[in-house]
C-alpha cells in the first residue's frame, strides 16, 4: 500500500484524531501519575495545506479548514464541537 500523508493531512479523521489525543492527554495531566507519550507512528509534522499533494485531494477543506473559518472558544474542539463543523459526527 503507498500512503502519503501529504494527500490527507487536515482531513476529517485527521482533525478527530487530534481531537481525541487531546482530550486524552488532557486527561491524563489531571491525574498525579507521570506519563510518557511516544508517538511511533509520528510523520513530518507539519504539512503545506497549500501544497500540491494537499490541493490534488482537498481532504484538509472538509476538515480542518472548517475549524480554522470558525472562531471557537478555547477548549471547544472536542469531537462534540467538531460535529457542528459539517463533519458528520454525532455526539
Amino acid at each position: 500500500m503507498n500512503y502519503r500523508h501529504a494527500f490527507h493531512a487536515g482531513n476529517f479523521a485527521d482533525v478527530l484524531k487530534h481531537a481525541v489525543l487531546t482530550r486524552i492527554l488532557v486527561h491524563l495531566r489531571s491525574k498525579p501519575a507521570p506519563f510518557r507519550v511516544l508517538d511511533i507512528h509520528a510523520g513530518a509534522g507539519h504539512y503545506d495545506l497549500t501544497g500540491k499533494e494537499a490541493q490534488r485531494s482537498g481532504e484538509w477543506r472538509d476538515g480542518i479548514a472548517g475549524l480554522l473559518a470558525r472562531r471557537l472558544p478555547r477548549g471547544s474542539c472536542t469531537p462534540c464541537a467538531l460535529s457542528r463543523c459539517g463533519g458528520g459526527l454525532q455526539s
